[in-house]
């Protein structure tokens, strides 16, 4: 399987079990690796027989900053399932990075990685 990866996506949400999260909203940033065959895209040289990784960044973003969720891992679910609603797409590894999450000692991220794929 080849995989089309989306690193960095940055967008605003307002996920999170705290009030000020929900309230003010902070930055999630979100990778994506995207899995499925490139063989009839390559072949063709046809936009149309892969994944359009734009599009797919602005669904992405309007995930994010969709309806609040409290949990990352619900968030990355989301993630997971718009991505395999793309019908070339076989599977999808999702890193959500909440870098501004309430933590009261330093940090630098905190993430939550998934993989989903069709069964």
């Amino acid at each position: 399987m080849d995989r089309v990866a989306l690193r960095g996506l940055k967008a605003r949400g307002h996920h999170g079990v705290l009030p000020h999260e929900r309230e003010e909203g902070q930055d999630f940033v979100v990778d994506l690796v995207l899995g499925l065959d490139t063989r009839p895209a390559a072949a063709d040289d046809d936009l149309g027989k892969t994944v359009h990784y734009g599009v797919v960044a602005e669904e992405v973003a309007a995930v994010v900053r969709g309806e609040p969720v409290d949990l990352i891992e619900t968030l990355a679910e989301r993630i997971a399932d718009r991505c395999l609603e793309h019908d070339v797409v076989r599977e999808v590894e999702v890193v959500v990075h909440k870098p501004q999450a309430p933590i009261t000692v330093p940090f630098d991220d905190v993430t939550i990685t998934i993989t989903r794929s069709r069964v």
